[in-house]
């Protein structure tokens, strides 16, 4: 699926203003960086994007990306995929279920659903591929962390 053009416009125009009323500083890197995430619809992980800013950028360091990536998270600009960014995790439970995060602290908790299992997903998602499993992770605040101000 390709993306049009005036939705990264309009992307980079709420990059910009979400910057501006923030008051962070609207660098060249920070501007090529947000734009290699916003042309794109195949959810590219760091270093991806730092192969793909040092086409035009080549003095990026991968340090920039991944702090001007966290950045744009806390902004809301950008969602993350997968684990937390402290550390990969391992899970050697293997029988089906599916996982809560916590958004804040990184707790993950395995939880099971019949009804989760047999989710019925839409046609279109043959069109990237036969799906072999199907694991729903849910985001939220976790009971520790619901208790604590939040202050990032």
């Amino acid at each position: 699926m390709d993306i049009l053009k005036q939705d990264v416009e309009d992307r980079l125009d709420h990059f910009t203003n979400v910057c501006k009323a923030k008051g962070i500083k609207l660098t060249h890197q920070r501007l090529e960086i947000f734009r290699k995430v916003a042309e794109t619809t195949d959810h590219p992980d760091a270093e991806q994007i730092f192969q793909r800013v040092r086409k035009s950028v080549p003095t990026v360091s991968l340090d920039t990306v991944y702090r001007t990536l966290w950045l744009l998270r806390d902004l809301g600009l950008v969602a993350t995929l997968g684990v937390p960014h402290e550390r990969t995790r391992f899970d050697a439970n293997l029988t089906k279920h599916h996982h809560f995060v916590c958004t804040r602290c990184g707790f993950t908790r395995d939880f099971y659903s019949d009804d989760l299992n047999k989710l019925n997903l839409p046609e279109s998602v043959d069109q990237f591929g036969i799906v072999t499993t199907t694991q729903v992770e849910v985001r939220g605040i976790c009971r520790e962390c619901s208790g604590k101000a939040y202050t990032s």
